[in-house]
């Protein structure tokens, strides 16, 4: 159960301490361990209806017939935890009837898998492939070693947010990406010293007073991402189409429906390059150049849409890293 926390957390008398956060600074992570909310779901979406794709780019779409499901289950499965523990996320109640509603997938137009059909093979989770690596997910709170760039630059900008500090801008091959931090990506410590109620101003302060050689940074992935691996089928399609970067249909008996992609998501990364901001075309030719077998990043469009809003969209398209993480 630690090691869904973080990796390298241990048990402090009662407590759990992870990367110098305990449960005197943070209360909420021996709930989190405790009720275990932190693991993966990938419960199976269910749909009725689809919306109106007018303008959407099909992304490896193939010859397969687009339709909802015939049967249905009475009722949807939970694919997204209640988390009350984590109370918040810029100002967005994770545990409001609202965002649950809509984190649930009953409109979705996501199909019923099937069975692997001859010659269509349900993606192989493998630690031999470098995009399943990269877009490699470590849920709930981590340290992470950041250094500075030959000009004293760490590459990271970072965002007030309803008293929080969050990742606003990582660029293009800098420090804070090769270290893997994202957009969202919640900063809960910098060099021991908490940083709750700091203004935006103070953190970058924060970043440009610390030692250049090492800053330790204790950091919250951002909620509900999860990854889903795809084949693409002999024509170079995996069966998704997509209008502004979120899926908003699937093909029938595609790899895409195999494996677990859902509409109502956004694609944040494909084999851990990150795709947050870029156009529809320029998404499809990362994709065609992904190989066949595709690690997709995806999050529900409720957190993306609130994420964007709230972090600037305007830096979103124009300064978003998009580089290849190294390994």
């Amino acid at each position: 159960m630690i090691s869904s926390l973080c990796a390298g957390a241990v048990w402090v008398g009662s407590a759990v301490q992870c990367g110098g956060v305990s449960a005197e600074t943070h209360p909420q992570l021996n709930a989190w361990v405790e009720d275990g909310i932190l693991g993966s779901l990938f419960a199976i979406p269910w749909s009725q209806g689809a919306p109106g794709r007018e303008g959407a780019i099909a992304v490896g779409w193939g010859p397969q017939e687009l339709r909802p499901p015939s049967v249905c289950p009475s009722e949807p499965p939970v694919l997204y935890p209640n988390l009350a523990e984590l109370e918040n996320y810029m100002g967005l109640a994770l545990s409001s009837e609202e965002i649950q509603k809509n984190l649930h997938t009953e409109d979705s137009t996501a199909l019923t898998p099937a069975g692997p059909q001859p010659g269509q093979l349900v993606a192989p989770l493998s630690g031999n492939s470098a995009g399943l690596r990269r877009a490699e997910i470590k849920p709930g709170v981590r340290e992470i070693h950041l250094c500075k760039d030959e000009r004293g630059k760490t590459g990271l900008q970072l965002k007030n947010v309803d008293q929080g500090i969050f990742v606003q801008l990582v660029k293009a091959n800098s420090p804070a990406a090769l270290v893997g931090l994202r957009f969202g990506d919640q900063v809960l410590q910098i060099d021991g010293r908490n940083c709750a109620g700091w203004s935006s101003d103070k953190a970058q302060r924060a970043l440009k007073k610390a030692n250049p050689e090492k800053i330790v940074m204790v950091v919250r992935d951002r909620p509900f991402q999860r990854t889903v691996t795809v084949h693409k089928d002999s024509t170079g399609h995996i069966g998704i189409v997509v209008k502004k970067g979120k899926i908003v249909s699937l093909a029938k008996d595609s790899s895409a429906a195999r494996n677990g992609l859902l509409t109502h998501h956004c694609i944040c990364e494909v084999n851990g390059q990150n795709v947050i901001g870029m156009k529809d075309k320029q998404l499809m030719e990362v994709l065609a150049g992904a190989g066949s077998v595709v690690t997709l990043t995806i999050i529900p469009t409720v957190i993306y849409e609130h994420m964007v809003k709230r972090l600037s969209s305007g830096l979103v398209k124009s300064s978003m890293d998009h580089s290849i993480p190294d390994l």
